[in-house]
């Protein structure tokens, strides 16, 4: 049983090694072609390709964007992002709860980096695993809705730690949902005092203008 375990430590710390090394690599290959890279991450149905769908084509005016799409199965949200007119790739895991830096860089390749000023890479709809791991990224950026609840801060406590940016959406949702905003902001600022919240609504727009603000002054 010890040595079952001992194995098992083993080859979780091979992976995320092997990651973190090729995260670098992507680092080192966006930072020298002048690109940033944006991780969203949240769970299935939070709105990342929605918010997508409302900041991409304004950002395009200005900047070259692309969008690297990870999902379990299907190419649905890259359909939804190629009607946007930017070049997008969709990453399949198969069946893995999160993207990993070997497809980023396999994913970068297929985009072009040096077409690019601007990558956002949607992750696959969790928000546990991905938090784990570096993409090569130049900000993770949390993207909950207030469907979800507000007591996911303290269920979820590594995103909202790592996160250098939180997109609460829904906001249109508030008067019909149980959502507490004071415990939601108190457990957020427990565990995260710097990153800047951005409450927004993709549906009416309110908001949306200050989160593709920063992404624009970022890129």
């Amino acid at each position: 049983m010890t040595e079952g375990r001992a194995v098992e430590i083993k080859v979780l710390r091979y992976i995320l090694e092997a990651n973190d090394r090729a995260a670098a690599e992507n680092r080192d290959n966006l930072t020298g072609a002048g690109v940033t890279a944006f991780n969203l991450i949240g769970g299935p149905g939070s709105g990342k390709t929605s918010l997508l769908e409302r900041v991409v084509p304004q950002l395009r005016s200005g900047l070259r964007v692309g969008v690297l799409e990870g999902d379990i199965a299907t190419s649905r949200d890259a359909e939804r992002i190629a009607t946007l007119d930017v070049p997008v790739v969709q990453l399949l895991t198969g069946g893995g709860c999160h993207l990993e830096a070997t497809f980023i860089a396999k994913g970068l390749s297929e985009l072009g980096l040096g077409r690019l000023d601007l990558v956002f890479i949607e992750n696959v709809g969790n928000i546990a695993c991905p938090a784990e791991f570096d993409l090569g990224e130049a900000a993770k950026v949390g993207v909950l809705s207030v469907a979800e609840g507000h007591d996911k801060p303290g269920k979820y406590p590594l995103l909202f730690h790592e996160i250098s940016a939180l997109v609460l959406g829904k906001i249109d949702l508030l008067p019909h949902v149980d959502f507490d905003m004071a415990a939601f902001e108190r457990d957020f600022r427990g565990l995260n005092r710097e990153a800047p919240l951005f409450p927004l609504s993709c549906r009416t727009g309110e908001g949306v203008p200050a989160f593709r603000g920063v992404a624009r002054t970022s890129a």
